[in-house]
């Protein structure tokens, strides 16, 4: 995370190692990073560029007592790629495909080449999912209003919003019979699941329902349709 008044402050391996004096592959092989005691970096775990806050970098290097950091509670806090799929309790492989959505790239915030998002407009996001309010049920009284044909594309949205969408929550949401939302979830997701193991061969169908975020209960439904789906484009 990083506090949007330290942003300028941020430092890449590659500032790092000027701010010591080190020729880049020296500072790969000697990692100081890593020696204890050196500030912990602020970007997430698993991220793949490693960032620090260069005033606790520069404290450290000076010999001083380095500084805390401001609390990181605030909406305006940047997150990054792990950090705004944990906020939204989805992986960072599904938060790669929400990150293309206007309501979040017109808040992309690049910092040292590293997209980040306010944590407002996560949530925001978040809040604004297909299927939020699908926990209260159905509105009473409220009648099967989605014209067949947009079925498909309906549900496809509740599943790209939250891969572990249930049955129920289609039914909330859209108001379909249980058998309709069982069958179109399995649908889709034996398809989705076809395509990445298309995709890359070496997948499994348990590997590509899992990178596709689907829970093993979710799995069985779909695999005869992933199967039928792989036959077809074969």
């Amino acid at each position: 995370m990083i506090h949007p008044s330290r942003r300028h402050l941020v430092r890449t391996r590659e500032l790092l190692a000027q701010d010591m004096g080190m020729a880049m592959g020296t500072f790969r092989n000697k990692k100081p990073y890593a020696t204890e005691g050196f500030p912990a970096p602020i970007s997430s775990d698993g991220a793949r560029v490693l960032l620090w806050d260069g005033g606790q970098t520069a404290a450290y290097l000076a010999g001083e007592p380095v500084p805390a950091l401001p609390a990181m509670d605030g909406p305006e806090v940047l997150l990054d790629r792990q950090e705004a799929a944990a906020e939204l309790g989805v992986t960072p492989r599904t938060w790669d495909g929400y990150k293309t959505d206007p309501r979040l790239t017109r808040h992309v915030v690049d910092v040292c080449g590293v997209e980040h998002w306010p944590r407002s407009a996560v949530r925001a996001f978040r809040d604004a999912r297909p299927g939020k309010q699908s926990a209260a049920g159905r509105p009473k009284g409220r009648t099967n209003a989605v014209p067949r044909g947009e079925l498909r594309a309906r549900v496809a949205e509740l599943l790209d919003a939250s891969p572990a969408v249930t049955i129920a929550d289609v039914r909330g949401a859209l108001g379909v019979a249980a058998a309709t939302a069982q069958r179109v979830l399995s649908q889709l997701r034996g398809e989705r699941i076809a395509a990445l193991m298309e995709a890359d061969p070496g997948l499994s169908f348990d590997q590509a329902a899992e990178q596709l975020g689907y829970p093993a209960a979710v799995r069985r439904a779909a695999r005869d349709v992933a199967a039928t789906a792989a036959e077809l484009g074969a």
